[in-house]
């Protein structure tokens, strides 16, 4: 794996992960610092949340990362067509999404398709799962 940047540019990414172990994953990921690597997600997700598809929208999407050096909490808020972001559980959410890290970082590159983690056993979903399939259509690739 190459460079830290690469995990705003989900294209970039799904590079970084093509044809990796997840103990490859790991390994790059805790390399270069577990949160550091998640703050970067959250920041790119934020920015390619779409205000036009999220408009009239409001919701607290929870993501569980469970990575080698323990559980990690975000949640990512939609108000509206914008988008914000917090480590942690301040509030209740609408829907809650549990990955593994490696997992979590081939969703948010696009290599691995929601329903697909779902049906694998490789996404738990808590709260409204209908409400989970729309999720992905907010954001721009």
């Amino acid at each position: 794996m190459s460079d830290i940047n690469d995990v705003n540019n989900p294209e970039a990414l799904a590079q970084l992960l093509d044809g990796r172990s997840d103990e490859e994953i790991n390994e790059f990921v805790n390399a270069l610092g577990v949160e550091t690597i998640l703050t970067q997600v959250f920041d790119a997700m934020k920015e390619r949340l779409d205000p036009q598809k999220s408009a009239g929208q409001s919701a607290i999407i929870q993501w569980d990362v469970n990575a080698p050096d323990g559980a990690h909490s975000y949640q990512f808020k939609v108000d509206n067509g914008a988008g914000s972001w917090t480590e942690g559980t301040p509030d209740t959410p609408r829907v809650t999404l549990t990955f593994s890290l490696a997992d979590f970082l081939r969703f948010v590159a696009g290599q691995l398709d929601g329903m697909q983690a779902f049906m694998q056993g490789k996404l738990r979903l808590a709260g409204d799962m209908m409400f989970a399939t729309t999720l992905q259509t907010w954001f721009n690739t």
